[in-house]
């Protein structure tokens, strides 16, 4: 069975809405740690169930990778699921979380979609059909000029078993650059580039459910998406996604 965007849209609306009814009863909701700054809320697990049940049941020729349940034994076509990008941000009351889900066909995301129930904001893309907030097409920012971009990275990688980390990397950037932003959600912030909020985004140490809904709606925005040293492509544990224009001039400070 093909799936809609339509339909797509459906299910990451009603997964937000399970979020929000959570968000709102903060006080009353269950958190645990999966490891040391890893949270994970009883909205996370309660998301994803419901997609997992919703998403298979629909379309069982598909199989599943949620963050909280893991992997199904069909990973040839998957569904890629974060039910809560930005847990820790979720838990403390900010607005910045997102709900992501990807489809993946044979090693290739084909439809995505990032949902900020806070905030009513949708994003989608569907290969070779553009990307879309809200049901209007966007694109990446026409910024030329690296030393007046905005640029957004966040801070997965900053645990101590891990030598390499983006601190250096961030004060060379900062120094080139006009403004930097820390947002609440990896997904969030791939589609900030896509719509031109933000002129590049890099991160490190994150997983293929954190990114790759948001990877292939900046690549339809018009984006490019690479790792840190430019091999085009989705590379969750080094990802550097741009609006294409000052591509040339981040990459040598990565």
């Amino acid at each position: 069975m093909r799936v809609t965007q339509a339909a797509l849209e459906k299910v990451i609306r009603d997964a937000g809405a399970i979020g929000m009814k959570f968000f709102n009863d903060r006080k009353n909701m269950a958190v645990n740690k999966k490891a040391a700054r890893d949270f994970v809320t009883e909205a996370d697990v309660a998301i994803e169930a419901f997609l997992k049940e919703t998403l298979t049941r629909e379309y069982p020729e598909y199989g599943f990778w949620g963050e909280e349940s893991g992997q199904s034994a069909d990973q040839a076509s998957r569904w890629i699921v974060d039910p809560i990008d930005g847990t820790h941000s979720f838990k403390k009351g900010q607005y910045g979380w997102s709900v992501s889900i990807a489809l993946e066909v044979d090693g290739d995301i084909v439809l995505a979609a990032v949902y900020a129930p806070v905030f009513n904001d949708l994003y989608t893309a569907e290969k070779g059909q553009g990307a879309f907030k809200n049901g209007e097409r966007i694109a990446v920012s026409d910024e030329t000029e690296l030393g007046d971009a905005m640029i957004a990275t966040g801070f997965a990688c900053l645990r101590n078993y891990l030598a390499d980390n983006n601190l250096e990397r961030f004060c060379r950037i900062a120094q080139r650059t006009t403004g930097q932003r820390r947002f609440c959600s990896a997904a969030l912030d791939l589609c900030f580039v896509a719509e031109g909020q933000v002129d590049a985004f890099w991160e490190q140490e994150l997983n293929l459910y954190d990114v790759a809904a948001g990877a292939l709606i900046v690549q339809e925005a018009g984006g490019t998406l690479t790792d840190f040293k430019g091999n085009p492509g989705l590379f969750p544990k080094q990802i550097l996604a741009t609006n294409g224009k000052i591509f040339a001039q981040i990459l040598p400070l990565m």
